[in-house]
């Protein structure tokens, strides 16, 4: 589909690029075209409006005739006279009686003649009408020069503007290819997720199907089978909730959120659950910060940062919460010990479904926390980082002041 929405876009792009070389040297053609011929009608006419010489007013004075331009006008003795520069042989009676039969029949005064290469215009003078001739073979090879180079200038541009369309076509379709494969991905991590909570469920309904297997044990299916429910039920909550985020169909009702007092009594829940597993919590958090968010998803935020850490600290270890000002935003962050975080995980840890090797156990964790955190961040116009050395960890969120 990518390699196909690429190619599509350079044929577009090359379509649109054609039409106006097309266009433009056309235009350049067509005028430059018109205005030789203007200029050379204009040239016959005046010609034809020049005075006879004394004594011969049927006769141009030679000395004044353009170059590539002759007259011939029919005398009263039915010869012809040719006067001007000798475009033809003046010598040859019936060519020129050729010439000025083929001007005088011709619909209108002006004209050219394409099988002698002439143009011609027809005046009326005291001894007749006379014809007078130009040249436009200078004109044609001008014209065609002109043509030849412009036909090279569009077949150059044409190969450049090919080049930039396949590079554009590759930055322009990155973004949807990104999206692409992130889709791909998530279709096949969220499988790979759901799949296994089913194994266990269908293997554990066989099981309590099959009446061999004594109370204590069925009970023991049926207490495996509403685990996996849940785990299923919050894995699809947490999909669900990525994909309202997604596609923007979750529209948040800001308002004036006090975030220190929002902080202090979402860490109350989490006191029992850290004293059940040998943590503590450290909080330092500074009155009187306020921002513009929802109260829901920032407290969503919080327990995401919290869980996070209490799954992931080293027994009997301090987990530290810090929030204060910093110009005109709050910094928010969240201290723990445990395993130090590679550059690589780093990188990869706000991912979907993306968890470090050690922490891939049956412990409730998708892989999905830390990606709604980033929605949720993104959403409130702020910024999340991890940061990882001598195995201490400390996850960060920037969000900006109550304006």
């Amino acid at each position: 589909m990518i390699k196909r929405l690429r190619r599509n876009f350079i044929i577009v792009n090359m379509l649109i690029v054609t039409v106006m070389l097309s266009v433009i040297f056309g235009l350049i053609l067509f005028f430059t075209k018109a205005d030789m011929e203007q200029e050379n009608i204009q040239l016959l006419r005046s010609v034809s409006m020049m005075p006879k010489q004394h004594g011969r007013p049927d006769k141009l004075p030679e000395d004044r005739m353009p170059p590539s331009v002759f007259s011939v006008q029919q005398m009263r003795d039915g010869k012809y006279l040719a006067i001007g520069q000798e475009v033809v042989d003046f010598s040859d009676e019936a060519l020129l009686e050729t010439l000025y039969n083929a001007a005088q029949s011709a619909e209108s005064e002006t004209g050219v003649l394409k099988a002698y290469g002439l143009r011609f215009h027809t005046a009326p003078g005291p001894m007749g009408k006379s014809v007078v001739f130009a040249d436009i073979s200078d004109e044609q090879k001008t014209f065609f020069r002109l043509a030849r180079t412009c036909a090279l200038i569009a077949g150059l541009s044409f190969g450049v503007f090919f080049f930039i369309s396949i590079l554009l076509a590759k930055w322009t379709v990155r973004p949807v290819e990104t999206a692409w494969n992130q889709q791909k991905q998530f279709v096949a991590d969220a499988s790979h997720e759901l799949k296994t909570p089913l194994t266990v469920i269908m293997t554990n309904a066989e099981m309590l199907l099959d009446g061999a297997h004594s109370e204590e044990k069925r009970m023991q299916f049926s207490e495996s089978i509403l685990t996996m429910s849940k785990q299923m039920k919050g894995l699809t909550e947490s999909l669900l909730e990525l994909a309202r985020s997604d596609s923007n169909t979750e529209r948040i009702v800001r308002e004036d959120v006090d975030f220190s007092r929002l902080l202090s009594e979402a860490v109350l829940p989490f006191e029992p659950l850290y004293y059940e597993r040998g943590l503590s919590i450290d909080a330092y958090i500074e009155d009187g910060i306020h921002i513009s968010g929802s109260p829901q998803q920032l407290l969503r935020l919080i327990d995401i940062l919290l869980d996070n850490a209490m799954k992931y600290s080293d027994p009997q270890s301090v987990v530290r919460l810090l929030l204060k000002r910093q110009c005109n935003a709050c910094i928010f962050s969240v201290t723990s010990r445990g395993d130090t975080i590679s550059k690589s995980d780093l990188k990869n840890i706000f991912r979907r479904f993306y968890r470090i090797d050690k922490a891939r156990s049956m412990n409730h964790s998708y892989g999905l926390g830390l990606s709604i955190a980033v929605q949720i961040v993104h959403t409130h116009s702020g910024k999340i980082w991890a940061e990882s050395a001598d195995r201490t960890n400390i996850f960060s969120v920037k969000l900006p002041l109550e304006s």
